[in-house]
């Protein structure tokens, strides 16, 4: 667990909204050397406002439930989590859900798909490993 990472910078930087996907939200509580550099330094930022869409814990519940991830602690504890990180959670709203079924289907994933909708009605980054963002007009941070 990465608890008390994330801390307040002393200075006059830009304070960035960043949309965590499942997989990093995964690996900052498992494994955070999985992680780029750059997206730890981000994420540790306390300056930056880090969210994680009721999405991504669907995600993460799901496949738990189905075996493809070994994470039952986190999803059981994932409000609690959250808070202790500092995390913000962020709900889908009709419209994103609207926005991420009008989406060309260049990714099947209907939770990345409902990331890169929220990514665009916010116009905030995704924190992802996953190239297929790049095709939603999103900026993607890794």
């Amino acid at each position: 667990m990465c608890s008390a990472h994330r801390s307040r910078a002393q200075g006059t930087r830009v304070r960035v909204k960043i949309l965590l996907d499942a997989q990093a939200v995964f690996w900052w509580y498992s494994d955070p050397a999985k992680i780029s550099k750059r997206a730890v330094s981000m994420i540790e930022d306390g300056e930056n406002t880090i969210l994680v869409s009721a999405a991504t814990a669907w995600e993460l519940a799901i496949k738990t439930a189905i075996g493809k991830l070994d994470a039952l602690s986190l999803v059981i504890d994932l409000p609690r989590y959250l808070a202790e990180e500092g995390f913000e959670e962020l709900p889908v709203s009709v419209s994103q859900a609207t926005r991420a079924g009008l989406l060309r289907l260049h990714h099947r994933d209907p939770f990345d798909r409902i990331l890169a909708a929220q990514a665009q009605d916010l116009s905030i980054p995704v924190l992802s490993n996953d190239r297929l963002f790049d095709l939603y007009d999103v900026k993607r941070l890794w």
